[in-house]
């Protein structure tokens, strides 16, 4: 099995896995799985949150999965314990479909 076909079964397994658990069955899309990312990185699980911080919890989690690759560094926590990144390098221009790929 190449590379990219074990990639991509691992990443087939990880949705089913997620979407058993979070969305009783129906697939989550990759929006859904960066959402989830930022609230395991916010740490702050059983609440509500209104629009424009389901925005902030995708960002955490887009910084957190690029920090190794040297795009972000983590700064610091705030007083209401969210996380916040600077960016290290900027982010290479990509096409829609591209992007999912990084």
């Amino acid at each position: 099995m190449s590379r990219d076909e074990l990639l991509k079964s691992r990443w087939e397994l990880l949705v089913e896995k997620l979407s058993n658990q979070f969305a009783d069955g129906d697939t989550l899309d990759l929006d859904a799985i960066i959402y989830l990312i930022g609230v395991q990185e916010l740490g702050q699980l059983h609440r509500k949150y209104k629009k424009d911080q389901k925005i902030d919890l995708m960002h955490i989690a887009i910084c957190k999965l690029l920090e190794p690759y040297g795009y972000y560094q983590f700064d610091y926590v705030d007083k209401e314990g969210w996380p916040h990144y600077k960016v290290k390098a900027e982010l290479p221009f990509l096409k829609a479909g591209e992007q999912s790929v990084l």
